[in-house]
């Protein structure tokens, strides 16, 4: 099993920063890809960006392009999401996930990941 540990959540005005990290425990020698996906109050959960482990390749939704930024340690067992120019839209509990490889490899789709943490909000005001 792994267990994921996400913090750095927080109050934030719009065009603020956030840095968000995700701390995985237990079997990380399983983990194939991280990725945060967030869940607004009466809506889905979406992705937003997700890195694999080798070769550190990331991959973003649209909506945060060129905003948002995830990246892992040496060990690659914390990931981060740094967020910047921050927009009232981006409120929502962002979640931490790990895929382990064992089906679907779609990086958007939440049935890719085996494990989630438990989530931490982010509130934008404008």
């Amino acid at each position: 099993q792994v267990q994921l540990v996400e913090s750095g959540g927080g109050l934030v005005q719009a065009g603020g920063s956030l840095r968000l990290s995700c701390a995985a425990s237990g079997r990380t020698f399983s983990i194939y890809k991280m990725a945060w996906f967030r869940q607004a109050p009466g809506k889905e959960r979406d992705f937003v960006a997700s890195i694999k482990r080798s070769g550190g390749s990331t991959y973003y939704a649209d909506s945060v392009k060129g905003r948002f930024t995830i990246s892992s340690n040496n060990a690659k067992t914390t990931v981060y999401l740094q967020m910047n120019n921050l927009k009232p839209e981006d409120t929502a509990v962002y979640y931490c996930a790990v895929d382990q490889a064992r089906g679907s490899s779609t990086s958007y789709r939440e049935v890719t990941y085996d494990y989630w943490g438990r989530g931490t909000q982010v509130t934008v005001s404008s």
